[in-house]
């Protein structure tokens, strides 16, 4: 398969956010960047709270026609009219979560650095496969996701692959040639400007 031209960007929310002016901050972004997807991933167990986050969201991202996915509650999929879920557990859950939400659900796999979780999961019908982290993140057990995965990846497999986690512009620039979506979360969010910090994460793109 050859890579992409340019990859697409897939946002990644916090897992703490103020719904009083989070769902702004996300919709400044949105106008101001192209974004393919988002992942609503919270901290929480608290089924209202995550409920009132997904309903927010939705009409923020619906409204400019980007998918929300949400991190493993996938019996809130449905529910929540949420395009799809966001499985952690490497390739364990994609054939039950294909199976309860249907072939037009979007089903993607976090597979932290491991060829093989991959492959597993697209076999079992995932959407995507994301790896990661790429450098120093709280993502997983530490250990990083080594480029020449993706580079492999980008030539011996047709599913569409996201890097996560620890993205630099050096690293965003080593990558682009290798992954179809960039997973983008606190290296935004944690800028006072995300859109701002986003523009110069991917200034390597040109």
């Amino acid at each position: 398969m050859d890579a992409p031209e340019q990859p697409q960007l897939y946002l990644i929310t916090p897992p703490v956010f103020d719904l009083d002016s989070f769902p702004d901050r996300m919709a400044r972004v949105l106008d101001g960047a192209e974004i393919a997807c988002i992942r609503l991933t919270l901290a929480t167990r608290d089924e209202a709270e995550i409920a009132r986050a997904a309903d927010t969201l939705r009409e923020v991202a619906h409204a400019r026609d980007i998918a929300l996915v949400i991190t493993d509650h996938l019996l809130m999929v449905e529910r929540l009219g949420l395009d799809g879920v966001h499985l952690s557990d490497a390739a364990k859950s994609v054939r039950a979560a294909r199976k309860a939400l249907g072939a037009d659900a979007i089903v993607g796999s976090f597979c932290g650095g491991s060829r093989h979780d991959g492959m597993a999961a697209g076999e079992a019908g995932a959407d995507y496969v994301a790896f990661g982290p790429l450098g120093a993140s709280a993502l997983d057990d530490g250990s990083v996701a080594e480029l020449d995965l993706f580079q492999w990846w980008s030539q011996v497999i047709e599913v569409p692959v996201v890097a996560e986690g620890g993205l630099t512009p050096d690293l965003v620039a080593a990558l682009a040639p290798c992954t179809d979506f960039f997973g983008l979360g606190d290296e935004i969010w944690s800028a006072e400007d995300p859109l701002l910090a986003l523009k110069q994460l991917l200034a390597p793109l040109g």
